[in-house]
């Protein structure tokens, strides 16, 4: 069994994905663009960021155009974050993980640890990142690399927990293995059709998790 459980924040611990939604539309509604429902944003959003931005705009969204947008989105996200709640089965999931456990997201790291603190999850993590970068949107296997270096963990040592094929492709990168949650930001079809193991429910994912090779 996988010992370190690496778990995501956006989308899986976080239900944030109506906050997601409307704070797309924010950024959307300053572009003149259109009003994407929850469906449809579990459909087609994808990393990078601005390739999503650009579909859905239908026009090429350079650096500054997508760090506009970027911080329009962060702005209305900020907004709301008081009305999100942890996932229904967050606090049991990461109880029935024997191992340690830690955390990363693609949040931005000054913001995101305050954050955690408040949901009271802070005890159970060896260790909390968020995004260091003026900036996001972009793949996350670059940061889970950094992640586990600094955890002192191989790759192969790990399993993952995320909403999207991002989550999936960074934990590949390193040699680690995945579970995908369907209740997220990604459409539950994308994540079947990808080929990895795939749980309705976070204690699901867990138990799918510590039987992994």
């Amino acid at each position: 069994m996988r010992h370190h459980l690496v778990w995501d924040w956006n989308g899986t611990l976080l239900d944030d994905l109506d906050l997601v939604v409307r704070a797309t539309n924010v950024a959307f509604a300053s572009a003149g663009g259109p009003v994407v429902s929850a469906d449809e944003h579990r459909v087609r959003f994808r990393r990078p960021i601005a390739d999503y931005y650009a579909e859905m705009l239908g026009r090429v969204i350079d650096e500054e155009a997508f760090g506009a947008l970027d911080r329009i989105f962060h702005d209305a996200y900020r907004a709301g974050l008081t009305s999100c709640a942890l996932a229904a089965d967050a606090t049991a999931a990461i109880a029935a993980w024997p191992g340690s456990q830690s955390l990363l997201s693609m949040w931005f790291h000054d913001e995101l640890v305050p954050t955690v603190r408040t949901y009271g999850l802070t005890p159970h993590f060896a260790r909390v990142d968020g995004l260091r970068a003026a900036v996001g949107g972009g793949p996350k296997a670059e940061w889970l690399e950094k992640h586990l270096a600094e955890l002192g963990l191989d790759g192969r040592e790990v399993v993952l927990i995320g909403d999207s094929l991002d989550d999936a492709d960074a934990a590949l990168s390193v040699g680690g293995a995945c579970v995908l949650y369907t209740g997220g930001l990604s459409d539950p079809a994308r994540l079947r059709a990808a080929g990895h193991p795939v749980a309705d429910t976070l204690t699901d994912a867990v138990h799918l998790a510590r039987t992994l090779p």
